[in-house]
């Protein structure tokens, strides 16, 4: 019979509140990892939704786009003259935002690159956003930096290949050492009379590679080029005629090399710039295809002399040809250019109309397939997306905004499927982030005068008129020591954010009294004015109540 109050045997164990097998510090440790896990491992710890969340990015160009198979043919036929080593025409290309313009581009600039390297045909294509880099300068610059980067390339390819072709001299002349006679099975039979050629005696033309056997005679008449070589000769069918051609050909292209300048994004004349590229593109023999995106933002900032330039330049090209692709959402751009720039620029016309409903859901669903994981979705979210994105113009980077943002609300909610809820919360934020940049970025006279309908309709003000936003908004330049706009130009600011969707102006009718705008938010109200705080200039007003009293004082 045991006894409860008996010490333990050597192979028991002891209840303790230590967990069996760790010490102390073991236990430290552990608690230490188990306090660490937390905010990301929680969120790890989800099912991801997506597959491939980059295909929804407007920044992706797929290997198929739906319902652009018109326009997409239309710019192969035109760009096809460039793997014929012809000068394609200029193409300007129309659409609102999110018509597939630059994806289609894109995709047709991709499929001509790697067709030129499939015949060996030099073809480059080289894209340029005019929203970002928008002077002359900059696109100059860029462009030159970008193809004195190709040339270097091609040079480092080329010394690679010669010096390929100097290692197989080498080879073959160490064979030739070894076994001078090149063929002992039939000797051929000379008289005396029979002579090297003067020719070959004359030349360095195998100083380097000779075997004391080499000088076989050969008959006068069979001189000719590179036929005085063996059929394996290392030279043969090649433009050299000796190891010192070749080597002088390396010398040449790695001082080609050393002569490229990078040019800075500042600080040089522009006529220097543009000299540089034009070096640049002319240095090898190639059909060049400039993308210019979003063109009418530089012709806006820059003026048209960029596109004078480029135009012209395959009357001066020696070596190489250009053409340029413009883009742009403005339909009315070309109003606005020099005659001889819109001639030799819009030679082809390509639209791109909107896409509908139906044409939304099929690029939603193509994506779809490689953006989520089986089962992601329900049924009713694409269907919806693209019934948002269609009510603004069909626009299709609208479209895969929305689905791919109600897919990441739902991976952060941690729920396994995307839902219609999703999908309206998607829409609020994405319109909410609009706002907010659109404001951000608003000039500040234009931010004022939007500061003063927020602040008349916080106290309650409604169907502001023209005159009451202009009192408020002489007291707020007061405030920041601002310049005071008249009251024409304000009415011309207000019209400006009616245009953004930021406020709705309406033009009514008071009979006798004339006519004014009745002028209400469209945004949300808080959260604008907040972003309108965040500007330097605007948070020093420390209080506006007294500005607002003042508009019903006057």
């Amino acid at each position: 019979m045991s006894d409860d109050n008996s010490e333990p045997r050597g192979g028991e164990e002891v209840d303790s509140d230590e967990s069996p097998g760790f010490s102390n510090l073991e236990r430290s440790d552990l608690d230490d990892e188990a306090s660490s896990q937390g905010l990301f491992d929680d969120l790890l710890s989800g099912e991801p939704i997506f597959e491939n969340k980059e295909v929804l990015r407007p920044s992706y160009t797929p290997h198929e786009l739906p319902h652009r198979s018109d326009q997409i043919n239309k710019m192969a036929t035109i760009l096809v003259a460039a793997l014929r080593g012809e000068t394609p025409s200029n193409i300007l290309i129309y659409g609102k935002t999110g018509t597939g313009k630059t994806a289609s581009a894109k995709f047709v600039s991709k499929e001509l690159e790697s067709t030129s390297q499939k015949y060996s045909v030099p073809c480059d294509v080289e894209y340029i956003n005019c929203e970002v880099t928008d002077t002359q300068y900059r696109v100059l610059a860029q462009l030159a930096n970008k193809f004195i980067e190709k040339n270097e390339a091609r040079i480092d390819d080329r010394v690679a290949e010669l010096e390929e072709l100097l290692e197989a001299l080498d080879e073959y002349m160490t064979d030739a050492a070894v076994e001078p006679e090149f063929d002992t099975d039939a000797e051929p039979e000379f008289d005396d009379e029979t002579v090297v050629s003067d020719d070959l005696a004359e030349s360095d033309r195998f100083a380097d590679t000779e075997s004391p056997d080499r000088a076989t005679a050969v008959p006068d008449d069979d001189v000719d080029g590179n036929d005085q070589l063996p059929a394996a000769h290392p030279l043969e069918s090649t433009p050299f005629d000796s190891r010192g051609e070749v080597e002088t050909k390396i010398e040449n292209l790695e001082a080609d090399k050393e002569s490229f300048e990078e040019v800075p994004m500042t600080g040089w004349p522009t006529d220097r710039v543009y000299s540089v590229f034009f070096d640049a593109v002319d240095y090898d023999e190639r059909v060049v295809v400039i993308m210019l995106d979003e063109i009418d933002k530089l012709v806006e900032k820059s003026g048209d002399d960029t596109l004078y330039n480029l135009s012209r330049m395959n009357s001066e090209l020696e070596n190489s040809r250009v053409s340029i692709i413009g883009i742009s959402n403005d339909l009315k751009f070309t109003d606005f250019l020099d005659p001889r720039v819109k001639s030799s620029l819009g030679e082809e016309e390509i639209v791109f109309p909107p896409y509908d409903a139906n044409q939304l859901r099929d690029i939603l669903e193509h994506r779809s397939e490689v953006a989520f994981k089986p089962g992601a979705l329900s049924d009713d979210v694409i269907p919806l997306c693209a019934a948002f994105a269609a009510q603004e113009h069909g626009d299709a980077r609208r479209a895969l905004d929305l689905l791919r943002t109600a897919g990441e609300l739902a991976e952060r909610s941690q729920t396994e499927t995307i839902v219609e809820e999703h999908v309206r919360q998607a829409q609020d934020k994405i319109e909410l982030d609009r706002v907010v940049e659109v404001v951000r970025t608003l000039p500040t006279q234009s931010k004022l005068v939007l500061f003063a309908i927020i602040l008349l309709e916080k106290n309650g003000v409604h169907s502001i008129n023209t005159g009451e936003v202009f009192n408020i908004y002489k007291r707020l330049c007061e405030e920041i020591d601002a310049d005071v706009l008249t009251q024409r130009r304000v009415t011309d600011l207000i019209s400006e954010l009616d245009m953004l969707g930021i406020v709705n102006a309406v033009v009514v009718s008071k009979g006798r009294y004339g006519r004014t705008k009745e002028i209400s938010l469209s945004v949300p109200i808080d959260e604008t004015e907040a972003v309108l705080l965040s500007d330097s200039r605007l948070s020093d007003i420390d209080d506006v109540q007294p500005f607002v009293q003042a508009r019903f004082e006057n």
